[in-house]
């Protein structure tokens, strides 16, 4: 709470917009930064304990983690392994130091045991989480851990590999990839094989071509089974068969949660992860409050949501009350909670259409097209990118919209709720109108039609609506 009170100060001193940004990977972002102020930053960061290392550049970037490691002592085993993948795999260079903390620069050259000379092809995405939510969205990533579970401890890890979302418009050797199942390991060989697929990534990975260089077209070219062969060469082991594990959800679980040590969780939903005092909900104010009395953590969510973890049942009801207050815990219907966009216009350079600012109004609209056909409180998992890079990870999505202009998008349908399989392009380059038109009749069909459970992306596929993309290298642009 400490750091929030210092970010929160940050951001309303020395920025723009005046807000905190909490990002779908677990961070925070600030934006309109002044150039004068861009060494302050980080010097306020490192004197809280936080850094922006390998937030950018060809490296691993931060390991996300199901979000809250308090929750059971499962949770608490997983995050302590996401730390320690993490620490292996950043980089040993001082140059951050030596640039942003004024540290005195040492004139040898920097060894990266790792990432060697130079670096990684491309960034590299890992994670690590926990069955049977799949809150971080595995598929999305480089490197996944599933964590394995015997009578409540964790015993090791299935590993996935392969997984991204990026594309570039109309280049049909880009593609969305889910990850790949390589095999079950033991902990005690997690670093180890967590440095063979990084360093098999630097060594096989493509380095003439940029948009063919991620880990999931490594995969494709030199194949998967030589790829894990390698890799099992590197880290001295052989993968056992893939233990069974099953995903049911992805959403975060908003209120009150009771953990281990009797301590209470309160996951509060933020729009779009964009903490600000709107007209009526001062957010940023209230968790300012909070965090002046708060005895325990933040932990953002990969949903752009914040968990306020830790709480002590005498503390739950204060804590409770500036929440509601503030209008932190103002009710929401099911679908606003599974809907979620990229930051985009205006303070993305790489944005095409607008991602954050049009979802909430959009949102609206397709709960209303729920409203019509008589399921209010159902949801469809659906996200908003404003470029096909896809940091609103829309290729992961029941219903997704990937920006293409100002105020045009593809629509992608047939992506599933637990996030296994990517949705392909139903309509190019179309206008809010033609969408809702498109989905008030799809939902209206889904409603009608639906089997017992059956979410909106599998009834799309089941229905004939759209072909599942079943082999993306091949199968993901006819």
């Amino acid at each position: 709470t400490t750091q929030w009170q210092a970010i929160d100060k940050f951001a309303a001193d020395n920025t723009i917009y005046g807000s905190i940004r909490l990002t779908n990977r677990q961070t925070f972002q600030f934006h309109g930064i002044l150039k004068k102020n861009v060494k302050p930053v980080h010097q306020m960061l490192h004197s809280v304990g936080l850094d922006a290392l390998a937030t950018a550049n060809d490296m691993n970037r931060n390991v996300l983690c199901t979000s809250n490691p308090y929750e059971s002592q499962l949770h608490a085993e997983a995050y302590e392994w996401a730390k320690k993948i993490s620490e292996h795999l950043l980089p040993r260079t001082r140059a951050y130091a030596e640039i942003w903390l004024d540290q005195e620069k040492v004139a040898t050259t920097d060894e990266e045991p790792i990432l060697g000379q130079t670096y990684l092809p491309r960034k590299f995405k890992t994670t690590v989480v926990i069955p049977p939510q799949n809150d971080i969205d595995l598929h999305a990533n480089d490197m996944n851990f599933v964590a394995i579970a015997e009578n409540g401890k964790l015993v090791g890890f299935n590993l996935l590999v392969g997984g991204g979302l990026s594309i570039e418009h109309g280049n049909k050797k880009t593609y969305a990839r889910t990850a790949s199942e390589f095999g079950y390991l033991p902990l005690e060989h997690t670093l180890a094989v967590a440095e063979a697929v990084v360093t098999t990534q630097r060594d096989w990975g493509n380095r003439t071509d940029r948009k063919n260089a991620k880990t999931k077209y490594t995969l494709e070219r030199v194949g998967l089974e030589t790829f894990k062969a390698e890799v099992e060469r590197r880290a001295g082991i052989k993968f056992e068969p893939i233990r069974p594990y099953e995903f049911t959800g992805r959403g975060d679980r908003i209120g009150w949660v009771k953990g281990i040590d009797d301590k209470w969780h309160l996951t509060l939903f933020i729009e779009n992860g964009r903490i600000l005092d709107y007209p009526g909900r001062p957010l940023k104010t209230g968790l300012l409050e909070i965090a002046k009395i708060h005895q325990g953590e933040f932990r953002i969510t990969a949903n752009q949501n914040l968990i306020i973890a830790s709480v002590p049942e005498s503390q739950k009801a204060k804590i409770e009350t500036l929440a509601r207050d503030h209008g932190l815990m103002n009710a929401v219907k099911p679908q606003r909670e599974n809907s979620m966009a990229c930051v985009s216009f205006p303070t993305c350079p790489l944005a095409m259409a607008e991602a954050e600012r049009f979802l909430p109004s959009f949102t609206d609209k397709v709960e209303a097209i729920l409203e019509k056909h008589g399921i209010p409180d159902e949801h469809i998992v659906m996200r908003v990118t404003g470029c096909p890079n896809g940091c609103g990870r829309a290729m992961l999505a029941e219903i997704g919209l990937v920006g293409k202009a100002p105020g045009r998008y593809n629509l992608h349908l047939g992506g599933n709720r637990i996030g296994s399989r990517i949705p392909r392009m139903y309509k190019e380059n179309i206008a809010e109108p033609d969408i809702l038109a498109s989905l008030d009749e799809l939902i209206g069909r889904w409603a009608k039609e639906r089997e017992a459970g059956e979410g909106f992306g599998d009834f799309t596929v089941r229905a004939g609506i759209i072909r599942p993309v079943l082999d993306p290298a091949r199968d993901f642009w006819e």
